[in-house]
């Protein structure tokens, strides 16, 4: 074997490694949730219960400079007594590879239906709160969030 023909080779294998390379970023990637999809998570949990407005605050910055670390802080006005209180709250995001981001579970014991949190956007997406009431009750609200650099394979 000649070095000329190795040379070749090692060449031909650079080259067919790197088309295979390009192939896997070219390749479909993650695919991400939509709108329709999270309406599909909210109606699994929820059926086709109305949503009201108020109550919950959702505290997230209009613009993500990194989507590596968004911060997200949810409040629910509710007495916290023990005929009235919050259930769960439920964050939803529609451009992440999956809907649902966190959920959390209060009881009257809580004093206050406030938590934080951080999240990974892959995009500038909406992000949807829903918050459940002890009586029943659901509140929902939403924002967007423009991220410049994306969290999630973005």
């Amino acid at each position: 074997m000649s070095w000329t023909t190795v040379a070749t080779t090692r060449r031909e294998t650079l080259t067919l490694a790197g088309i295979a390379g390009l192939a896997a970023l070219l390749a479909p990637r993650m695919s991400f949730a939509d709108e329709a999809t999270v309406a599909a998570e909210i109606k699994k949990l929820y059926g086709d219960k109305k949503f009201d407005s108020g109550k919950v605050k959702l505290d997230v910055p209009e613009i993500a400079e990194n989507g590596l670390v968004v911060p997200v802080n949810v409040e629910v006005e509710s007495p916290m007594t023990e005929t009235d209180y919050v259930k769960a709250v439920h964050v939803f995001a529609d451009g992440n590879p999956l809907p649902g981001i966190v959920s959390y579970k209060f009881t009257p014991a809580c004093g206050k239906a406030a938590a934080s949190t951080r999240m990974r956007l892959a995009q500038t997406q909406n992000i949807i709160c829903i918050a459940e009431m002890s009586n029943g009750s659901l509140y929902m609200t939403k924002s967007n969030v423009k991220v410049t650099i994306g969290g999630c394979g973005g």
